[in-house]
């Protein structure tokens, strides 16, 4: 017998009741959400963490409003906070498209962003990467067509690079100008 002299629960049972208020909990958030299952999920497991958290300072008996007002919190902290941050959008945007299509507009926007910065480097420097990176050619190539010694074309280059980071770097945050021509921004783009 318990303390309280009822019966003591087994096992199965317990499992059985916390299934039972699971169950009820969940169909409860999904009836505020209307429906919206990965976040009644979240928010399910989020009142569970935080009832484990605070077991043992709720009696027994106010446990399941306990759960169910906590729940119910929860989800008008999620709408509130959705309103103040920019839209969500599904990942099936990003599925619909090709990669292919996805690197081509990162290329297409790293171009952009490079040719709005070329003004601001020396001619000599601009037209070494010009030459090289946009026109495609070879060092030996563009060293002819610019009538100048390939190293000092490599040092255009090498210098011409820095100047374009540092351009780039306060508009665009911290940027690393590759060798292959693209431009690389935070977390890899």
């Amino acid at each position: 017998m318990g303390s309280d002299g009822s019966p003591e629960a087994t096992g199965e049972e317990d499992l059985a009741d916390h299934r039972t208020q699971v169950l009820a909990l969940h169909a409860y958030v999904m009836r505020l959400l209307m429906g919206d299952a990965a976040r009644a999920e979240d928010i399910v497991q989020e009142t569970l963490l935080r009832c484990w958290r605070t077991y043992g300072s709720i009696g027994n008996a106010m446990l399941r409003p306990w759960m169910f007002r906590v729940a119910k919190n929860l989800v008008i902290d999620s709408y509130r906070s959705s309103k103040t941050r920019p839209q969500e959008i599904g990942g099936e945007l990003l599925d619909d498209c090709d990669s292919s299509e996805l690197d081509t507009a990162a290329e297409v926007l790293n171009d952009i962003m490079v040719h709005q910065a070329l003004p601001a480097l020396s001619p000599a420097h601009r037209e070494a990467l010009y030459e090289v990176y946009f026109r495609g050619r070879t060092l030996e190539e563009a060293a002819h067509s610019l009538r100048i010694p390939k190293g000092t074309l490599k040092s255009r280059i090498h210098y011409g690079l820095q100047a374009l980071q540092k351009v780039l770097a306060p508009a665009y945050g911290v940027f690393k100008v590759e060798r292959c021509g693209g431009v690389r921004g935070p977390g890899g783009w």
